[in-house]
């Protein structure tokens, strides 16, 4: 683990010239209450997490919280809105309140306030705002992983407004400019999917 000092001065807002004030903030603290005193509060991280989507990219805004969240330990399997040990991502969806987390190293979950069904729709909507992130349902909840590296082998269109891709790992694509065209040709294909959206094109990916 990176000296806990270092990762204060990289993450918590502390300079150079905190460097005394902190050895005595954290003597005698066991790690763990050391790393909860130098994380930074659930408000500074999504302002930043916000200026880095707007400035930069998705990606880096996604970046910056997966590193975070490894160096500080912010992985959380069961994150709830009610009791927020951790700090979290923020999200709005269709005007309903959601946040982002990461469960493990690669592994980002997202999580609704209120019980919400889990529709395409969502799914798609979470796409959008992450179009370099595939997102997908297990077990009634709502997972984001890195999109990886990919190679079209060939192509079928299916429809004036869907083609089938054929990737060269063995994965089927379905990608469109309509999700409605895109849903109703998926319903010809079983597997496990997985949603993108980019550049108003949607895509379903068939393991």
């Amino acid at each position: 683990m990176t000296d806990i000092k270092t990762l204060a001065l990289k993450y918590g807002g502390y300079t150079s010239l905190d460097k005394v004030y902190l050895d005595q903030l954290l003597a005698g603290k066991s790690d763990q209450e050391q790393l909860a005193l130098i994380t930074p509060p659930p408000s500074v991280v999504n302002a930043y997490f916000a200026e880095l989507y707007q400035k930069k990219s998705p990606q880096a805004a996604t970046d910056y919280f997966a590193e975070l969240s490894q160096e500080l330990n912010l992985y959380n399997t069961e994150p709830t809105f009610t009791l927020e040990n951790k700090p979290f991502i923020r999200l709005n969806l269709s005007g309903k309140s959601f946040g982002f987390c990461y469960e493990k190293e690669g592994l980002g979950r997202i999580f609704s306030e209120h019980e919400e069904a889990i529709t395409d729709e969502l799914l798609f909507e979470i796409a959008q705002i992450f179009p370099h992130q595939l997102v997908f349902e297990e077990s009634g909840k709502i997972y984001m992983k890195e999109l990886g590296e990919e190679e079209v082998v060939s192509v079928e269109s299916l429809t004036p407004l869907t083609d089938l891709e054929t990737l060269a790992d063995g994965r089927k694509r379905l990608k469109g400019y309509s999700q409605e065209d895109l849903l109703q040709e998926a319903k010809s294909f079983s597997g496990k999917f997985y949603y993108r959206s980019e550049n108003r094109t949607a895509m379903l990916y068939i393991d």
